[in-house]
């Protein structure tokens, strides 16, 4: 997944000349930087998306950029069912699911979530495996990952430890879930 275009791209991501862009970027329409040293532009995707949208422009092959992905890994059928309640697909919002860590690795890499929900009920030391993985990976520094911990978990905020960002202990109301993750999201978008 590409992080930054070159003029030419974002003229073939557009179907405009590569001379438009430059001028999009030049009057500063268009955010982004130049390669020190050259007269060379590269603008961000995040800046290329914003741009599209602000110009009612259509997204093309970055259209699965406006959404939001959430990968549930063990879960329980009733919790994924309430969860696509809350978020739905109408409001930006796309799933994937894993039952293993293996599953979790190839779902991750192929899928790219932006928040991951790992239920330590699937077995608690893969769950935290699994975590750790994904920290050591620096795709998933800026991922969201949150825990969904049992009852008896001692004390369910340590789990940061192992990379999660958050912990929900059972019993929890699904819907305080769906909210920490929308709040997440709409911060995660301003700060674009």
């Amino acid at each position: 997944m590409k992080k930054v275009f070159t003029t030419g791209q974002v003229a073939k991501i557009c179907k405009v000349a590569p001379r438009t862009v430059s001028k999009w970027f030049d009057s500063g329409r268009l955010r982004g930087y130049r390669i020190p040293g050259s007269q060379d532009r590269r603008i961000p995707r995040e800046q290329l998306i914003k741009f599209l949208k602000e110009h009612g422009m259509p997204l093309g092959e970055l259209e699965e950029e406006g959404w939001h992905k959430i990968l549930i890994i063990g879960a329980e059928k009733l919790l994924i069912d309430r969860m696509k309640e809350l978020l739905t697909e109408e409001n930006g919002f796309r799933y994937e699911f894993a039952n293993s860590g293996f599953e979790a690795g190839i779902q991750a890499e192929s899928f790219h979530p932006d928040s991951i929900i790992i239920d330590l009920a699937m077995g608690r030391s893969e769950a935290l495996q699994i975590a750790q993985n994904l920290r050591r990976n620096p795709q998933y520094e800026s991922t969201i990952i949150i825990a969904l911990a049992s009852e008896d978990e001692v004390a369910p905020e340590s789990l940061t430890e192992y990379g999660f960002n958050e912990a929900f202990k059972k019993p929890f109301d699904v819907a305080l879930l769906a909210e920490r993750i929308r709040t997440l999201v709409e911060e995660k978008r301003a700060a674009l």
